[in-house]
């Protein structure tokens, strides 16, 4: 099938009294539009991660209420187009033919009252595509959450359908078998439109905000002794030592402190991969065991990863232990941060799980596995600095000196920039 995949998310500006308007009798007019912002903040996140990792997908945002600028202030950079006049039939036709109209060899137009439906969910319906020229999403209530179709003549299906009741989906099926088509139905999803979807809803959003704390360890047990309770106290999704082989007490204290112990390959970009292979977080968070987070990490981590466009984030860089010449170590990294969006893994490393999976997590490498992995990151969006700040060991710097440090590290990069092996590159450390 020739053409990109346009992916259209229909979504209204939440103006309180105009969203959501079948939840105001339980969630008050403010606390309506609070709801459609969260579903749509998830809806719209999950759609630019997977057009980020789709080379031949085009995100696209329908909107009604408000107008392009406050729906660039509230979801950032994104491409915007208004909905339009007419009934729902006629703006999700207006949409579907805008969209073939520019190229596309299939639309996907999803709704953001589900938001259970993820980035496994849309690549399904594009998948499903390449057997069946209709698709659709079933929602719980007799309706659609996604619709997508292959060529213009479908948007025929948009047409007498007696929108807002429960024989949405029976009536769009037969419109489309009207065509010609059998349809191919994905898996049913709850969506929100009553106040007895809202349990649903808390459960979905809260899972859509999940982050899952990685930390590669090896003979880490009094620095996890020491991390463990921090990171407990900010209640995290859940977290997992990645375990290299150690032969101290990292074991035990994993497990006095609830966290999750898994044995690994040796070597950093082994561990955290196989860490991340069982996390369940929608967010993953890389931390060495010796770098401390501020109080409220999981909240920055949402904060962060729920604007659209970016890739990943990490927190400033900054010295548990002060030192003569310390501060200067911290405005470097500052400095490399701000002009090459290229933080390490010392500076606690973060981005949604779907991300990481498309690019096949880090490289294997004994060395500047989070340099590799990063660079890769810089191709989908942008990398983030966060105000708040990290609090990472000085034992290195104070034990080989700062100068000795600072040279070594500086020689192994460019050797790397040369196409020295990282293998090699090792050695060097």
């Amino acid at each position: 099938m020739s053409g990109h995949s346009a992916l259209i998310v229909f979504t209204r500006y939440p103006q309180p009294g105009r969203a959501k308007t079948r939840l105001i009798p339980a969630l008050g007019a403010e606390g309506a539009a609070e709801l459609q912002r969260q579903m749509t903040r998830v809806t719209v996140g999950r759609a630019w991660s997977y057009c980020a990792t789709t080379p031949s997908a085009i995100l696209t945002i329908a909107y009604e209420g408000g107008d392009a600028a406050l729906m660039r202030q509230w979801l950032g950079p994104l491409d915007f187009v208004e909905q339009g006049d007419g009934d729902l039939g006629q703006r999700l036709r207006r949409a579907a033919l805008r969209a073939f109209g520019s190229g596309a060899g299939r639309v996907v137009i999803i709704g953001t009252d589900c938001p259970s439906l993820t980035e496994v969910g849309l690549a399904a319906a594009v998948t499903a595509t390449q057997l069946h020229p209709v698709v659709f999403g079933p929602a719980g209530d007799g309706g659609y959450y996604l619709v997508a179709l292959t060529h213009p003549s479908q948007v025929s299906l948009f047409d007498n359908i007696p929108w807002s009741t429960a024989a949405v989906l029976a009536a769009s099926c037969d419109a489309a078998r009207a065509t010609g088509h059998e349809p191919a139905l994905l898996a049913t999803l709850p969506d929100v439109d009553e106040p007895a979807d809202l349990p649903a809803a808390e459960t979905a959003l809260h899972a859509a905000e999940t982050v899952s704390v990685i930390i590669p360890a090896l003979n880490e047990a009094a620095n996890l002794a020491r991390l463990l309770p921090a990171l407990n106290a900010a209640a995290p999704h859940e977290i997992i030592i990645a375990d290299g082989g150690s032969t101290d007490e990292t074991a035990a204290v994993t497990a006095r402190f609830g966290a999750r112990h898994v044995r690994t390959a040796k070597g950093r970009g082994a561990q955290m991969n196989a860490a991340a292979a069982i996390a369940t977080g929608e967010f993953l968070l890389f931390l060495h065991a010796d770098t401390d987070l501020p109080a409220a990490f999981p909240d920055i981590i949402r904060k962060t990863l729920m604007i659209p466009g970016t890739a990943a984030g990490a927190f400033t860089f900054r010295l548990r232990e002060p030192f003569r010449g310390g501060g200067l170590i911290e405005k470097g990294v500052a400095l490399r941060c701000l002009t090459r969006s290229l933080p390490y893994g010392d500076q606690g490393l973060f981005l949604r799980r779907s991300l990481f999976s498309a690019l096949q997590g880090f490289p294997e490498y004994p060395i500047l596995e989070d340099v590799a992995f990063v660079r890769r990151l810089r191709a989908l969006g942008r990398i983030v600095t966060t105000p708040e700040a990290a609090l990472t060991s000085s034992r290195r710097w104070q034990q080989r000196g700062m100068l000795s440090t600072f040279l070594r590290h500086q020689l192994i990069l460019a050797g790397y920039a040369f196409g020295i092996s990282p293998q090699r590159l090792a050695g060097w450390r």
